[in-house]
């Protein structure tokens, strides 16, 4: 689904600046990487962020309530995607107005769509439980200032259907010069085995990079991994030396 919903954000050639809403344990954001993106992720769950953490993504982390709405600078981002994590918005205690679903929902739309630059887009993969929950939705997106509508892929299956949100920030697509278009849903019967093909084999490509990762030992490879460390707050890391990275010879 992350894929797809890369797909439905149209970017440009070369790497981008992406918010990942409700990043979880860095899943999407391992595709990210691979595509060539740098990628900031916000999350309500400290145990995700946790495993997050100790599989060393290169995102940067952010334990953050998206009902509260966003702190990030204005045009900060290049586009936003979220998986499955939206229609969360809509649980919220109605008895008191500003934790509603409206006034949650206002406050996440308004503030995401200042952080994003204009001509980008954000992709939203749901669960809506109903079409009031989808109207409810896309009406507070729209009167935020986002424009564009709903994408569904596979409408006659029962599997296979999935609604994407696609928004749009201004009128058009950077670099392009043209208005943005609402992209059409995939149709037809979906080809579920080159789908599960495709899984498993992203799943062994990063299964192999990891390993890469974990046996690589070189000067360049650490450094790195320690600034990431720093810039996280993470105390006791090791100060760099002309000493590191350096093969130590086998003791007999």
């Amino acid at each position: 689904m992350t894929d797809r919903a890369l797909e439905l954000l149209n970017l440009p050639p070369g790497p981008a600046m992406l918010l990942d809403i409700g990043c979880g344990s860095g899943l999407s954001g391992e595709i990210l990487d691979e595509d060539g993106h740098v990628w900031v992720g916000v999350d309500i769950a400290p145990s995700m962020l946790e495993v997050a953490l100790e599989r060393e993504v290169e995102g940067d982390l952010f334990l953050q309530d998206i009902g509260q709405g966003f702190g990030f600078r204005p045009g900060s981002f290049d586009g936003a995607i979220s998986i499955s994590v939206l229609q969360w918005l809509c649980n919220a205690d109605t008895t008191s107005p500003t934790s509603s679903p409206y006034a949650r929902l206002t406050r996440f739309f308004t503030t995401l769509h200042a952080s994003l630059s204009n001509g980008s887009r954000a992709v939203f993969q749901f669960y809506p439980q109903n079409d009031d929950q989808i109207q409810l939705i896309m009406g507070v997106a729209l009167k935020a200032g986002f424009t564009g509508g709903l994408v569904v892929d596979y409408p006659n299956s029962k599997k296979a259907k999935k609604y994407f949100l696609c928004l749009f920030v201004g009128g058009s697509a950077p670099g392009k010069g043209r208005q943005q278009q609402l992209p059409q849903g995939l149709t037809g019967e979906p080809e579920g085995v080159q789908y599960e093909n495709r899984r498993t084999e992203n799943s062994n490509e990063r299964g192999r990079k990891d390993k890469k990762r974990k046996n690589v030992k070189d000067r360049e490879w650490i450094l790195k991994k320690k600034d990431l460390y720093r810039r996280r707050g993470k105390e006791d890391v090791p100060r760099d030396s002309k000493y590191t990275g350096r093969r130590r010879k086998p003791i007999f």
